[in-house]
Formats: structure tokens, sequence, C-alpha cells
């Protein structure tokens, strides 16, 4: 086994989830999995494979791409709008993580 489950503890942690007895123990299976298939993939050879940032099909260059066209921002009060709660032209949301 690749990850241990005090890993997928350590990170659960790191994430604020609380996982049961179960959940850690099939987490920790599940992620081996996927380690297991990415040792799988790097085993292949890519030594003459393009790096890219993004695919675009074989056509023209841009097709894929729409062109940047200038817009008029929001305003703040558009912005904040339909938020449920504001605070100085903020959006204010309850506190979800505590310490």
């Amino acid at each position: 086994m690749k990850i241990t489950e005090q890993e997928v503890r350590r990170v659960a942690d790191l994430a604020n989830l609380a996982l049961r007895e179960d959940e850690v123990a099939r987490m920790a299976h599940d992620l081996d999995g996927i380690l297991t298939h990415i040792d799988k993939l790097n085993e292949l050879d890519t030594t003459d494979v393009e790096p890219m940032a993004q695919v675009l099909f074989d056509v023209e260059e841009t097709a894929t791409l729409r062109e940047d066209q200038e817009r008029p921002t929001l305003t703040n009060a558009d912005a904040v709008g339909n938020a449920a709660v504001t605070s100085g032209g903020y959006y204010k949301v309850p506190r979800e993580i505590e310490r």
C-alpha cells in the first residue's frame, strides 16, 4: 500500500473533513489504486511528446478560443446585489473553520 490510513487521516484533517473508520479504509484503498495507475502512466515513454497547455482540434490554432472583447465591469452594488448578507461592499458569510 502506497498510502497509509494515517496519511488519509492527515489529509482529511487538513481539508477539515470528518471521515468514519470505514471511509478512511476505503479512501486509503481508492487512493492507493490511483497512485498505482499513475505509476503505470509514468512508465510510458513521452520523450518525443511535445508539452501542451491546451488541446486544440485539427483546425486553425485559435479555433476553440474566442476573441477578447472589452466590456464594462460590474459595479460593486451589482456584484453583491443578490447576496443574502453584505457588509461594507463585501459578501458576508458564516465562519466555517473553527480550530
